[in-house]
């Protein structure tokens, strides 16, 4: 196959749309590669009795598996609860769709410990990322693949 020049140019600042257009590029792929166009957006939100956001979980369901990929609570709010809350609802919606398991991502800083609370497993350390630091991957699982 011969190689075919491209121009290549930096665009750091690609807006959110242009982001969320590549991402459904890499889904449209991966449909393709497995035959399953099962794919839909998981997020809840969380707000104070005042009506302010004070927590959100945003993820995606996907051939019989889930995975989280944001979690984020207002620093005034964590430790009470809001985010073990934001990740039962995920963990109720992927057992809703029939996923085998629910997978994330957390560094050593983040909340490895509430996942962990919430009997997910540690399957791996990725050391020094950032240096110094952990990155693990935790997967809960939830039902036997059919």
């Amino acid at each position: 196959m011969a190689r075919h020049e491209a121009t290549i140019s930096a665009r750091h600042d690609l807006p959110a749309s242009e982001v969320e257009h590549l991402e459904d590029r890499l889904h449209g792929h991966n449909r393709r590669a497995i035959g399953r166009d099962d794919g839909k957006r998981l997020a809840f939100l969380a707000h104070d009795t005042a009506g302010k956001q004070i927590g959100a979980i945003a993820g995606y369901t996907w051939a019989g598996m889930a995975e989280i990929k944001q979690l984020w609570v207002d620093e005034a709010h964590r430790g009470m609860g809001t985010g073990r809350q934001l990740l039962e609802a995920a963990i109720a919606e992927a057992i809703k769709r029939r996923c085998q398991c629910v997978w994330v991502m957390s560094y050593e800083f983040q909340a490895p410990g509430l996942y962990e609370k919430c009997d997910f497993e540690r399957v791996a350390e990725l050391k020094d990322w950032p240096p110094g630091h952990s990155h693990f991957a935790l997967c809960l699982r939830l039902q036997k693949p059919q």
